[in-house]
C-alpha cells in the first residue's frame, strides 16, 4: 500500500505556555468582493479585527512530545508578530482524541484553535465513537513542517544497521520490543508501517509520554522505537542512542548520514509525519486567511528557520486546501492500513 506523500538546542525549544504579551491586534483584510453583475451590486465581507484577546491553542498530547515542542516554538514567533498572547493549553489522553473533541465543539471564534500531527487521521480508524469528525468538524489553517521518525536502538544492543536490526528481528520472533506514546500514535503508526514492509514479529509497548519511552530504550530494557527526531537528535549525538533508519521519504537534512527505511530496502515502509493547525469548522474564513498568511510568514523567518532546522523539522509548504485534502486522503488510507494489520484499541 502506497501513501499519499505529502539537539543540544532541544532543551531551548521549550518555551513557557504562555506566548507574548503584547497587547496590541493584527485586523484582518476584508474577504474579495463578490463578482459584480449587472443586477447586483458587488457584496463585500466586512473587515474582522482579530485577535483582540488571547488565543487557546489546545495541544492533545503530554508536555516535552514533539506535538508540544514545534507548535511552541512557532507559536512565540506568531505572538511577536501579530501582537497577541497565545495561550497553549496540553490536553492529553485516548491518543490526542480528548483535547481533539474539546476543539471540535469549541465557538468557531479563532480563540480555540488545535496544534495536532498526522496522528490525527488515524484516530478515526481506532475509536469508533468519536464524538467528532476528523475531515467536517475542523478548517485547516497551515502546517509547520514535518518531524521524520527515526529507529533508535541502545548502542550496547550491537545492532549498527537496519538490515542487521531486521535479521535479528527474524531470528527472535516476538522476542523485540518497541516502544510509542500511545496506541494510533504517530510512533505507533510508523513503526508498524516499517514492520509490516520488513515482515517480523514484535511487542507494542505503550507509554504515557516519549521521555518515559527514551529511557527505556537508553536503558535497552526495550529494544527499539521510531522516535521523532526532534526529541531524539540531543542522545544520538551524545552517543546515548544509534540511529538506524528515517522513515520520512529522503533523508532527513539533520540526520544525513543516516539510511532512510526505503532506501535500506523496505517497500511503502515510510511515513510523514506533519504537524499543524486546525480550528473549528466554521470559522470564519478571513480568520483561516490571515492565519495561514502569518504563519507562512513567520517560517520564512530566518530566526525560525534556523531553530526549526536545529530540532529537525523540515519544511512542507502547502495551502488550507492542500491540507485539508491531504487530512482526508489520509483518514482513507490510515483506516484501510489499520484493519489490514489490526491494529486497535485493546
Amino acid at each position: 500500500m502506497t501513501l499519499p506523500r505529502f539537539a543540544p538546542a532541544f532543551a531551548r525549544s521549550f518555551v513557557p505556555a504562555v506566548i507574548g504579551l503584547v497587547a496590541a491586534t493584527a485586523t484582518l483584510a476584508p474577504l474579495p468582493a463578490a463578482a459584480e453583475t449587472p443586477a447586483v451590486a458587488p457584496a463585500v465581507a466586512p473587515a474582522v479585527s482579530w485577535p483582540t484577546k488571547p488565543v487557546r491553542v489546545v495541544i492533545p498530547f503530554g508536555a516535552g512530545s514533539a506535538t508540544d515542542v514545534v507548535p511552541r516554538v512557532v507559536l512565540e514567533q506568531l505572538s511577536a508578530r501579530m501582537g497577541q498572547t497565545f495561550v497553549v493549553e496540553n490536553r492529553g489522553g485516548a491518543g490526542g482524541t480528548l483535547g481533539s473533541a474539546a476543539v471540535a465543539k469549541a465557538e468557531p471564534d479563532g480563540y480555540t484553535l488545535l496544534a495536532n500531527s498526522s496522528a490525527h487521521t488515524i484516530t478515526p480508524a481506532l475509536y469508533p465513537n468519536l464524538g467528532y469528525d476528523v475531515t467536517r468538524d475542523f478548517v485547516a489553517l497551515g502546517v509547520i513542517g514535518s518531524v521524520p521518525n527515526v529507529l533508535i536502538v541502545a548502542p550496547s544492543s550491537g545492532l549498527n544497521t537496519v538490515q542487521d536490526f531486521v535479521a535479528a528481528a527474524k531470528a527472535k520472533p516476538g522476542e523485540f520490543t518497541f516502544a510509542s506514546v500511545g496506541i494510533g500514535s504517530a510512533v505507533h503508526l510508523s513503526a508498524e508501517r516499517f514492520r509490516a514492509s520488513a515482515g517480523y514479529e514484535a511487542v507494542h509497548i505503550p507509554f504515557k509520554g516519549g521521555a518515559e519511552a527514551l529511557t527505556e530504550v537508553i536503558a535497552g530494557r526495550v529494544t527499539y522505537y521510531f522516535c521523532p527526531i526532534s526529541t531524539a537528535l540531543p542522545h544520538i549525538r551524545a552517543g546515548r542512542l544509534k540511529a538506524l533508519a528515517v522513515s520520512s521519504p529522503t533523508r532527513a537534512a539533520a540526520l544525513p548520514d543516516v539510511p532512510t527505511t526505503l532506501e535500506a530496502g523496505f517497500p511503502n515502509s515510510d511515513y510523514t509525519v506533519w504537524i499543524g493547525f486546525f480550528a473549528p469548522a466554521k470559522t470564519n474564513p478571513a480568520i483561516v486567511t490571515t492565519f495561514h498568511r502569518e504563519l507562512t510568514a513567520a517560517l520564512e523567518s530566518p530566526v525560525l528557520k534556523a531553530r526549526l532546522t536545529d530540532i529537525g523539522v523540515e519544511p512542507l509548504p502547502v495551502t488550507p486546501a492542500e491540507f485539508e485534502t491531504r487530512v482526508k486522503e489520509e483518514v482513507g488510507t490510515y483506516a484501510a492500513f489499520a484493519k489490514s494489520i489490526g491494529m486497535k484499541i485493546n
